[in-house]
Formats: structure tokens, sequence, C-alpha cells
């Protein structure tokens, strides 16, 4: 009996180089959860007293910088120049281009251990230039196509790169408390990109994965939730310039918006698809932690890196999980669906998250409450890297380009 004919055989035979800079997502999805897993653990051995970290800006400073401008800047990339090419039906950007640009990501990187080995000057260029390359790559396609809506992400990649500068120029100042408002400002630019993609996707990929009736957006609602997005964002990063009434009052309102739109979008029907419970999981992170920061000036049982956690591992890492998964699953033509080692990934970041917030008031020791929840964000993205390396470093099983 003649065996049947796998189509994948019948493709022509592609270099790993060509196949992994195909498109954005299949690098960077690749090496920013690297990132995160080397920086999350160094960081953990510096708080235990396991190692003494002689870095650039000091070893806070590389922490919060890398998880922000590290970890979350390539995430971002990679989703928006590889979604560029569905926005505007022009060719992805692939091939030795982003081979430079994943270059410059990896060399700024390497170079903060070379404190005192390399100039200032050059480790900053370096770090530096990433989001600006990434914004003018991302316009570029757009302004072809006329795709105008989407030149709404340049304005947050520009306060992104706002903030990155400051990170550096705190650094170089010993200046803690800026330091501090740059990187609060960056994490707040990722919740509001992840409010409008939300907006975007969420209501589709509810109804898509759980075939049931698309909830449409109410304008005002939407309008509402970015706008006091932005306020929030003014108010968690400065904190100190308005009263702290009207801070309470505006992450209070934002606080409210973000969850009804979460509950219309019904929540309750994703239980059986892990693909999208898992997106809407990490989007209640999100009032969660403004609500942490409405809250925090008023009880003393709450402070302001418990409601910064729960925007960056809830809000933050585990709708990066899930929507690189997704991203990874559909760009490279595969199924939608996920093993059951990926929805314990999942529920190893949610637990992340958990102990990182709830952690302080069962440990006294800091140390012991961030190592056990590095460990659960360990377990959640290295089972991500093992499960997706074969997916992201293997042609389209159509030969379709991607």
């Amino acid at each position: 009996m003649q065996k049947p004919i796998n189509p994948a055989n019948n493709l022509p035979k592609r270099s790993f180089v060509s196949v992994w800079l195909a498109l954005a997502f299949r690098p960077f999805f690749l090496l920013a959860p690297l990132v995160s897993l080397v920086t999350l653990i160094v960081w953990s051995l510096v708080l235990s007293g396991h190692l003494t970290l002689n870095i650039y800006g000091g070893a806070l400073w590389w922490h919060m910088h890398e998880m922000l401008f590290g970890f979350s800047s390539a995430i971002i990339a990679g989703f928006l120049l590889t979604a560029v090419k569905n926005w505007t039906g022009l060719p992805g950007f692939g091939g030795w281009k982003l081979g430079g640009l994943v270059l410059l990501w990896v060399l700024a990187r390497l170079s903060f251990p070379f404190n005192g080995y390399l100039p200032n000057a050059l480790i900053i260029t370096l770090d530096m230039s990433f989001l600006p390359i990434t914004a003018v790559v991302l316009a570029l396609p757009i302004i072809k196509a006329k795709r105008w809506r989407n030149l709404v992400f340049l304005p947050i990649l520009t306060v992104m790169t706002l903030a990155n500068a400051l990170m550096h120029y705190a650094a170089l100042n010993n200046a803690y408390l800026l330091s501090q408002q740059a990187s609060y400002l960056m994490v707040m630019a990722v919740i509001l990109l992840i409010s409008l993609m939300a907006g975007r996707i969420f209501p589709m990929f509810t109804a898509n994965g759980t075939q049931t009736q698309r909830v449409d957006g109410l304008p005002w609602l939407e309008k509402s939730t970015i706008l006091f997005t932005i306020f929030s964002a003014f108010v968690v990063s400065f904190p100190a310039v308005l009263p702290v009434l009207i801070n309470t009052l505006i992450l209070a309102i934002a606080t409210l918006l973000h969850s009804y739109r979460a509950m219309r979008w019904r929540p309750q029907v994703t239980i059986r698809f892990p693909l999208v419970w898992s997106l809407h999981l990490s989007y209640w992170c999100i009032p969660v932690g403004l609500g942490l920061f409405a809250l925090q000036p008023w009880l003393n049982v709450i402070s302001r890196p418990q409601a910064l956690h729960s925007l960056t591992v809830g809000g933050i890492g585990l709708m990066i999980l899930a929507m690189i998964s997704r991203v990874s699953l559909g760009h490279t033509g595969r199924m939608l669906a996920v093993s059951n080692w990926m929805v314990g990934a999942f529920i190893a970041v949610f637990m992340a998250f958990i102990v990182r917030i709830l952690g302080v008031y069962f440990w006294a020791n800091y140390a012991q409450v961030m190592a056990v929840s590095i460990i659960f964000w360990s377990i959640g993205y290295g089972l991500f890297f093992m499960h997706f390396w074969p997916i992201l470093t293997k042609p389209r099983f159509d030969g379709q380009p991607g």
C-alpha cells in the first residue's frame, strides 16, 4: 500500500536561519523568555545574598530595566512587527533586516555586564536604539498602506523610548526615584498597549475560540477606558504631582471601567478553552493592580510594589505568555489548541502572580517570596520555551511564508 504523502516533505529545504528570521515573532518570542529567566534567577540570587553583581546601573536598576526594556520590549516588537503584515497586506519584516534588529537587541543585553569595560555611551546607544528603530520599521508599511488607525502605537513606543532615556539618565546620576518613576511609566505604557489591543482582539478571540456570539464593544466604554488608563499612567508614575484624593479617584474610575469591560467579554464562557481563559485571567490583573494603587495610600497593608507587580507579573507576564502561545500557533499554521503542559505553564505564571502579591503576608523573608514567585515564573516560561522551540524554528507545514 502506498504511504500517504506528507505535504511538508515536498517543500523546499530551508536553513534554520531563514526559517527563524522569517517573521519577527520567531526570534523574539524565543529569546525574550530566556532573558526574563536569566534576569529573574540572577535577581533572586542577589536578593538572597548568594551573588554580588557589578553591572551597569546596579542590580536593582538592571532587574527593572531588563524585565521591561529587555523582555517586554522584545515581545512587543515581535508582536507588532508580525501583526503589521496582517494590517497592511504587505510583505512581513524578516530576513537580514530582522536579523540586524535582533542582533542589536542581543548586543544591548550583553553590554550591561561589561560595566567599566565598555563606554557608557556605547551601552546606552545599543539599548536606546531598539525601540525607535522598531517604531520606524512599524510605521513605514502602515503609512504605505494608509492604515492610519494603526499609527496609534507610535506614540506609545515614543513614551517607552522616553521612559528608557529617563532610566539611563537615572543610572548615570544615581537617581533612584527617577529610575523608579521611569520604570512605572514603562509599565503603564505596556498596560496601555495591552488595553488597546485587548479591545480589538478579545471579543473576536472569545467568539472564535468558544464558538459563541461576539460581544461588540461600547464606544463610550472603549474610549473612556483608554483615556483613564492614560490618566492612570500619569498618577502611577508621578503620584506626588496631584492630591492623593484626585489620584485615588482617577485610579478608582479606571479600575471600574476595566472591570466592566472585562465582564462584558464574558470570561465565564472560556473555562474549557485555555488559550482564551488565560487571556481573560491576565486582563483581570489590570483592574486588580489599578485598584491596589487606588487603595495603597489609604491602607498600610498594601504597598506600591504589590500594586506594581499585579500589573507586571499578572497583567503583563501572563498576558504575554498567553499571546505568544496563540500567535506562535496561528502564524505557523497550527491548530489553536495547547497541550496540558502549556495549561500548566499558564497556571504556573498565575501562581507567580499570587505568590508575589500575597506572599508577603505569609513569609517574613522578602527574598523567599521572590524566590518562590520566580520558581513559578521559570516553570511557566521554561515550559513555553521547550514546547515552542520546535514550532518557532521549523517552517510552516503549508509552505506559506511566516
